[in-house]
């Protein structure tokens, strides 16, 4: 597909983001062109680094009727404790709900002058222990010592499995025209794998809990193609299992590795009962080790990790300045998806941000008189259920236009698969569904 210049910058940032990023959306391009070739189709799909730098920037870049669109809560970011530094993620209601507890407090600024009398470890095991999300803010080395890294540090960020022969696709102009993706994932990454296989054709249906609503900024960000349900799986984990999950190609979970066991919905379970079935698996820290359950976000991962202390000044942390964890693991997920459709077989990509993390270290800094290649972003308009959404598309053309379809509204749909017939010969959940 190409190259960037070892010199060129689009951020503002000692580590090689651009690296990450460009070899992520290229080998996605390079994955859609095979499989669109395999299915006869002459269309030409290629990318350009401002597609990538605008793409990575989603979140930022999102208005909604020319208004701007947060997804940050005052509580989450850093916090220097007595001995250091915590990162917390409290963007969810129900994250700093949990730090609430574990500090009595909705104040930032009382929340930093109780965590001035605890050290960091107090701090994060405090907030854990009432189902919040915090991380120590590591150095390299201090991580390269975690007892998690330790065990993890030898397993690749992406990495295939093929289980079974599935039925070859027929010819279309589409590359994924006709696959069904049941997409269970949520925030950026899975959500990013998904928004591109529905760009490029496929009939995507993701489904959410209820009662635990995604963020609005983050839903619209990467939501073009998809049709959206909300489902309860206490009370309806039947439909999901019976009619949704038999007629899905390919299904992406996202959940912490062991959650969705009850309900027969981890990998492992899904290709048993179907080895031709595709499943792409994203965890935040691995599926194995002492944190392979654990929730995990990209910017806990960066803290983690050593990322933040490399992007940070001896007076604090720093961060990325995109979320381009979620993003490389989200199109990498997309591109072996799309290899297994190629090959027709079925089987389980399992990918990490660990991984992409390990990966962005590995690189080392770059000088820092690199200079920065400016541009202005690329926009496209699509329409919402809100209004009218201004954000950039997904990082790929085909013949040379950009991809984007119109966003539909959050839980606005009806449970069932529309491009085939279900097995059974309806595609009515009701007459598919009875229940147990």
């Amino acid at each position: 597909m190409g190259r960037i210049d070892h010199w060129e910058r689009w951020w503002r940032t000692p580590l090689q983001v651009e690296r990450l990023a460009w070899s992520a959306a290229t080998d996605a391009t390079d994955a859609a062109q095979r499989l669109s070739r395999s299915r006869g189709s002459e269309a030409v799909y290629s990318t350009e680094p401002v597609l990538v730098a605008s793409a990575y920037d989603a979140v930022n870049l999102l208005h909604l009727d020319g208004r701007p669109v947060s997804t940050w809560s005052s509580l989450s970011g850093f916090h220097a404790t007595k001995d250091g530094w915590i990162r917390m993620h409290a963007n969810y209601p129900h994250h700093a709900s949990a730090i609430l507890r574990a500090f009595g407090t909705e104040d930032r600024g009382e929340l930093t002058t109780r965590l001035r009398w605890q050290t960091t470890r107090q701090a994060v095991g405090r907030i854990r222990a009432q189902g919040g999300v915090a991380t120590p803010v590591n150095t390299p080395e201090e991580w390269a010592l975690d007892p998690h890294d330790v065990v993890t540090r030898d397993q690749p960020w992406v990495s295939v499995s093929e289980t079974g022969d599935r039925p070859g696709l027929t010819a279309d102009e589409a590359p994924l025209a006709g696959v069904r993706v049941l997409d269970l994932t949520r925030v950026i990454a899975g959500p990013t794998c998904s928004q591109l296989l529905a760009c490029l054709g496929a009939e995507v249906l993701r489904v959410d809990p209820p009662r635990r609503a995604e963020l609005l900024a983050q839903y619209v960000s990467n939501g073009m193609g998809k049709r959206s349900v909300e489902l309860d799986l206490a009370h309806h984990a039947d439909l999901l299992a019976d009619v949704l999950l038999p007629g899905a190609d390919v299904v992406l979970h996202g959940y912490r590795p062991g959650s969705l066991e009850p309900y027969g919905l981890e990998p492992e379970q899904i290709l048993e009962a179907d080895p031709s079935k595709i499943v792409g698996s994203l965890s935040a820290w691995g599926e194995t080790g002492p944190m392979g359950r654990s929730i995990g976000f990209d910017s806990v991962v960066q803290a983690a990790t050593g990322i933040a202390t490399v992007c940070g000044t001896e007076d604090e942390p720093g961060a990325l300045p995109v979320q381009a964890l979620d993003h490389s693991t989200g199109l990498r997920l997309a591109t072996e998806i799309m290899g297994l459709l190629e090959r027709r077989r079925g089987g389980c990509v399992r990918a990490s941000l660990l991984g992409a993390a390990r990966r962005l270290l590995s690189w080392g800094t770059r000088e820092p008189e690199d200079r920065l290649q400016t541009f202005a972003p690329v926009l496209v308009e699509v329409a919402t259920s809100r209004g009218t959404a201004t954000l950039p598309p997904p990082p790929m053309m085909r013949d040379g236009r950009t991809l984007e379809l119109p966003i539909r509204d959050y839980g606005g749909s009806v449970p069932r698969w529309e491009c085939r017939t279900a097995p059974g010969g309806t595609n009515d959940p009701i007459a598919s569904y009875g229940g147990r």
